[in-house]
C-alpha cells in the first residue's frame, strides 16, 4: 500500500498538470452573435424536447406503431430518440393524408434525438411506426418530440 506521502505527491502532480495547460477551444467557423442579456439560448431545445412523449412496447417484436399524436408549436420537426438496447428504424405516417410511411430513418441503440420528419405544420395528426431488423424480445422504448 502506498504511503500517504506518495499519495499526496501523486495528487499534487495531477493537480499541477490539470491546471498547467490552456483549455481546448474550437475556433468559430462564423461570427457568433451573443444572445441578449437575460435570454436563454437553449430555450427552443428545452421547449421542444421538454414535451416529449414516451412509447413502450413490452417486447420489441418486429416493431409497432405509436400514437396518434398531433404536432404542436413546440417543434418544427418530429424527433425520435431510441432508448432501446437494439437499433430500430422509424417512419412517420400522416394519418389524415395516407397510411404509408414518409421514409425510414435508422435509429441506433440508445440514440440521441434524430429527426424523422422535417418542417411539419402545426396541428398535423401522425403516428410513428417502428420496424426492427429482427424479432426482439427486449422492450422497445422510444421518446417522441413534436
Amino acid at each position: 500500500m502506498p504511503s500517504p506521502t506518495a499519495r499526496l505527491f501523486a495528487v499534487a502532480t495531477a493537480t499541477a498538470l490539470l491546471f498547467a495547460g490552456a483549455p481546448a477551444q474550437a475556433a468559430p467557423s462564423a461570427p457568433v452573435t451573443p444572445a441578449a442579456p437575460g435570454t436563454n439560448a437553449f430555450a427552443p431545445l428545452a421547449t421542444c424536447y421538454g414535451g416529449a412523449v414516451r412509447s413502450y412496447f413490452e417486447s420489441g417484436r418486429y416493431g409497432g406503431s405509436a400514437g396518434q399524436y398531433r404536432t404542436t408549436t413546440r417543434c418544427r420537426d418530429i424527433n425520435v430518440r431510441n432508448a432501446s438496447v437494439y437499433a430500430t428504424e422509424a417512419c412517420v405516417i400522416f394519418v389524415d393524408k395516407t397510411s404509408a410511411c414518409n421514409y425510414w430513418t435508422y435509429l441506433p441503440a440508445n440514440s440521441g434525438w434524430i429527426t424523422v420528419a422535417t418542417n411539419v405544420r402545426d396541428g398535423v395528426n401522425f403516428r410513428v411506426r417502428f420496424e426492427n431488423l429482427r424479432y426482439e424480445y427486449e422492450p422497445l422504448i422510444a421518446y417522441h418530440a413534436f
